[in-house]
């Protein structure tokens, strides 16, 4: 199984399949696919994996890719401009917020996880309820915008503006820090809070806030380009 990334603007996944071999894409996402290629819609966990995907928000449903033939292709991606990270589950589990998982290829489970303090939820722009994607094999993680990398240290913090987290290390703490003063809280344009993620681990954020209106700025940029 090889995967490439394309794209500048709008990045796609290019995933070849060779008989048995399958992947997961996030509901819409499939651009194309050619070859021996079979696809239907599927509950990744049975039913477990059903009550996680209406608990954490996302479609119950995601399309399943199977290679029933000699080999085949299968193109994905996101309907919003943006990047694609690939994560190795090798390195971990990994925990998205709603709307960044994008697909996946190997043997991966999906489960609900909760934010350790109710002001997270409340508060944190991710909501209460994320998912995390364990496994083997990788993960495409969608970010609207650019990613912005950082890998923290032990205890090392990084306080994050709402909307701007993407994904993380499954080991990465997760919590909310007031932004102070009122003056901040009222003409900051952050609100009252702002997340805060504490290492070790990897933190990808996306440079621009889903529905911020940025997404038709970049798509004006792309007629231009």
């Amino acid at each position: 199984m090889n995967y490439e990334i394309t794209g500048v603007i709008a990045q796609v996944v290019n995933v070849e399949l060779e008989r048995g071999e399958f992947c997961w894409i996030s509901p819409g996402g499939m651009v194309s696919f050619k070859g021996g290629i079979d696809w239907t819609m599927k509950v990744p966990g049975g039913i477990s994996g059903a009550l996680n995907r209406m608990m954490s928000g996302e479609t119950l449903r995601m399309t399943y890719v199977q290679c029933k033939g000699r080999n085949g292709n299968v193109t994905f991606n996101n309907s919003l401009p943006g990047k694609v990270y690939p994560w190795d589950l090798k390195k971990g589990d990994i925990i998205t917020t709603r709307g960044s998982f994008l697909g996946a290829v190997g043997d991966i489970d999906i489960k609900v996880t909760v934010a350790k303090k109710i002001g997270a939820a409340a508060f944190g722009g991710a909501g209460l309820i994320l998912q995390t994607i364990s496994g083997t094999g990788t993960v495409f993680v969608h970010g609207f915008g650019d990613f912005i990398e950082y890998d923290l240290a032990q205890d090392e913090s990084l306080n994050v503006s709402t909307g701007n987290l993407s994904a993380f290390d499954k080991c990465v703490d997760y919590d909310i820090q007031s932004v102070g003063s009122i003056g901040k809280t009222l003409f900051g344009g952050e609100g009252l809070f702002m997340t805060k993620l504490t290492g070790p681990g990897k933190v990808l954020l996306q440079s621009m806030k889903k529905g911020s209106g940025g997404g038709a700025a970049m798509a004006a940029l792309g007629a231009f380009s």
